[in-house]
C-alpha cells in the first residue's frame, strides 16, 4: 500500500513540476519576461527546496513520517490551486518557493519510509518502481500543461493538476501505515551531530550524490527548456511540442528507468558496484545523442532526443538505491535530505537560469549544449564511487551479524 500510494504521489509531484516548462512561452508573453527571468523561477523553487531539506531530514529521522507526508501532499495541491490567483511575476516566484518547501518534504520522507519496509537487496527494485513515476509524471505534466494551457489558459493547467494531489494525500492519510523502524541496536543509535557528519567522509555516499548532482544539472536544465526549443527551433506549436515531448518522456524515459532498474538488480547479484556502474554508463551514453539533438539536422531532433532520454533515465533507480545502501538505517532521512540538497544546489537550481542567460546573449541551442559537460563529469564520478560500494554498504542483517 505504501509503495502504491507513494509512487502515485511521486507521479503527481513530477506532473506538477513539469507543467510550467510546457506553458512558459505563454507565461513569458503575459508578463513580458526574458529567458533569464523565466529561468529564475526554478532558481527560487530550488533555493527554498534545498534550504528546507536539512530540516526535513532532521524531522524524518526523529518523528513519524506519515503525517508529514500527508501535509506535504496537501501543500503541493494547495500551491497549485493558488496559481490561479497569480497576476505578477513576483507572486509567481513566491508560489514556486512555497512549492519547493513542500516538495522537498515529500522527497525526503517517502524514500526513507519505503526503505524501512524493504530489505537492502530489494531497495533498488522498490525505488525503481517509485521512480518510474518521474518520466510518467513529467510526460503527463508536459502534455496536459501544453494542451490545457493552449485551450484554456496556462492557469487552468495548474488547477487541473491540484485535484489528483489532493485525492492521493487523503488516501495516504486513511490507508497507509507508518512502518516500524528497524529494531536492532544499531538502528536505535542516537541520530547525533557526529552521525550526520559521518556522511561527509562516506565515499560511497558522496560519489552517489555528487554524480547525481552532475546528471541533474543537465537533466534539469534540458527538461526545463526542451518544449521551448521545439517551438523556437523546430517551429512547432505549443500543444504539438508538449505532446511530442510528453510522448518521448513517457516511452523512452519509462523504458530507460525500467531497463536500468532490472539491469542493476541482476548485476547487483554479482557485485554491489552495479549500482554505480549503471548510472555511470547511463551518463556516458547520453552525451552523443543529446549533442545531435541540439546541433544536428531537424530531421534527427526527435529520434536522437528519444535515445538521449532513454539513456539518461537508466540510472534513476540504481543511484537512489546506492544512496540509501551507503548509510546506516538511522541516517536514511538525513542521507536523502543531503542528496536532495546537493543535487539541486549543484544541479538544476541554476542550470535553467544559466541556459536562459546564454540564450538571451546567444541562442537556446548553445545554452542547452553547454550543460552536457556535467554529464561527462557524472560518468567519471560514478565510476570512482564503485570502489567504495562493497565495504560501505550497510544492511540490518550485516549489523545484526556484526
Amino acid at each position: 500500500m505504501a509503495l502504491v500510494l507513494l509512487t502515485a504521489m511521486n507521479f503527481v509531484n513530477y506532473l506538477d513540476r513539469y507543467i510550467l516548462p510546457a506553458v512558459q512561452e505563454q507565461v513569458k508573453g503575459e508578463f513580458h519576461l526574458t529567458d533569464n527571468q523565466i529561468g529564475s523561477l526554478t532558481l527560487w523553487f530550488f533555493v527554498a527546496y534545498v534550504l528546507s531539506s536539512p530540516l526535513t531530514g532532521w524531522l524524518g529521522d526523529r518523528f513519524p513520517r506519515k503525517p508529514m507526508i500527508v501535509v506535504a501532499a496537501l501543500g503541493i495541491a494547495a500551491m497549485n490551486f493558488f496559481t490561479a490567483s497569480v497576476h505578477s511575476y513576483m507572486s509567481l516566484n513566491y508560489r514556486h518557493a512555497a512549492l519547493g518547501v513542500v516538495e522537498a518534504s515529500f522527497g525526503v520522507f517517502a524514500p526513507a519510509l519505503l526503505a524501512d519496509f524493504y530489505a537492502e537487496d530489494q531497495r533498488n527494485r522498490v525505488l525503481t518502481i517509485f521512480n518510474v513515476a518521474i518520466p510518467v509524471g513529467a510526460a503527463l505534466g508536459v502534455v496536459l500543461g501544453g494542451v490545457i494551457g493552449h485551450n484554456f489558459g496556462w492557469r487552468m493547467s495548474f488547477i487541473a493538476s491540484a485535484v489528483p494531489g489532493l485525492a492521493i494525500g487523503l488516501l495516504i492519510l486513511f490507508m497507509m501505515k507508518e512502518p516500524q523502524r528497524d529494531t536492532t541496536a544499531h538502528v536505535k543509535t542516537k541520530v547525533d551531530k557526529g552521525g550526520v557528519l559521518s556522511l561527509a567522509t562516506n565515499g560511497a555516499y558522496l560519489c552517489a550524490i555528487l554524480g547525481y548532482a552532475a546528471v541533474t544539472f543537465s537533466l534539469g536544465g534540458i527538461s526545463w527548456w526542451m518544449v521551448s526549443f521545439l517551438q523556437r527551433m523546430n517551429g512547432m506549436s505549443q500543444d504539438k511540442a508538449s505532446t511530442v515531448m510528453g510522448a518521448i518522456i513517457v516511452v523512452c524515459g519509462l523504458g530507460g528507468t525500467v531497463t536500468g532498474g532490472v539491469w542493476a538488480q541482476r548485476w547487483s547479484k554479482k557485485t554491489p558496484k552495479a549500482l554505480y556502474y549503471v548510472p555511470a554508463i547511463s551518463a556516458a551514453l547520453t552525451v552523443a545523442p543529446a549533442l545531435l539533438t541540439f546541433f544536428g539536422p531537424k530531421s534527427l531532433t526527435l529520434p536522437s532526443l528519444g535515445v538521449a532520454v532513454f539513456f539518461i533515465f537508466l540510472g534513476t533507480g540504481p543511484v537512489n538505491a546506492a544512496t540509501l545502501n551507503a548509510v546506516p538505517a538511522n541516517l536514511r532521512a538525513a542521507a536523502m535530505a543531503g542528496q536532495l540538497f546537493m543535487i539541486h544546489v549543484l544541479g538544476d537550481a541554476f542550470s535553467p537560469k544559466l541556459i536562459g542567460i546564454v540564450s538571451d546573449h546567444s541562442n537556446l541551442r548553445l545554452g542547452l549544449g553547454c550543460t552536457l559537460v556535467t554529464m561527462a563529469i557524472a560518468a567519471v564520478v560514478f565510476f570512482m564511487g564503485a570502489k567504495y560500494a562493497p565495504k560501505l554498504a550497510h544492511s540490518v542483517e550485516d549489523t545484526a551479524a556484526a
